[in-house]
């Protein structure tokens, strides 16, 4: 990663991690799946509204690292609105990217979270929001903890 990408990716993740988007609960008729991330202590409820088939919303809360906050905050204004077909690719092709090195175009600005893969304890942090998200459209009601990750 060069110099340029790496400033790049700092200033990202710093302007989410202080002022997170779309943070808060979802009321009525909401999917909610809670993150956890133990060895971290990263904790983060991801509430989804699918209507229609399309994340009509998508919000967090909890309490979680500069990497889990911005992750979070970034995947709920880049996957709102998208169908759930749509929503559920790019959430494999996520964690592709930060676990395998995997590029995707469909990502677009999310890619600047590549740069998570040299630091690999940092991976379940970047991840968590998406696996609660990837939970609570799938019904799921468990809490996801990213031990049971590969």
């Amino acid at each position: 990663m060069d110099d340029l990408v790496r400033e790049l990716y700092q200033e990202v993740i710093l302007d989410h991690y202080r002022h997170p988007r779309n943070y808060g609960r979802v009321e009525n008729d909401v999917r909610s799946v809670l993150g956890d991330n133990p060895l971290c202590g990263d904790r983060i409820e991801v509430f989804a509204k699918v209507e229609d088939g399309r994340l009509a919303e998508i919000r967090f809360e909890g309490s979680g690292c500069a990497i889990s906050t911005a992750s979070a905050s970034l995947m709920t204004e880049h996957l709102k609105g998208k169908s759930v077909e749509e929503a559920l690719a790019m959430i494999q092709a996520f964690h592709d990217m930060v676990t395998e090195g995997v590029k995707s175009e469909r990502l677009g600005p999310l890619q600047v979270f590549e740069g998570v893969r040299d630091y690999p304890s940092r991976i379940k942090c970047a991840v968590l929001a998406w696996h609660a998200l990837k939970a609570a459209i799938l019904e799921q009601s468990e809490t996801v903890t990213t031990e049971a990750d590969e």
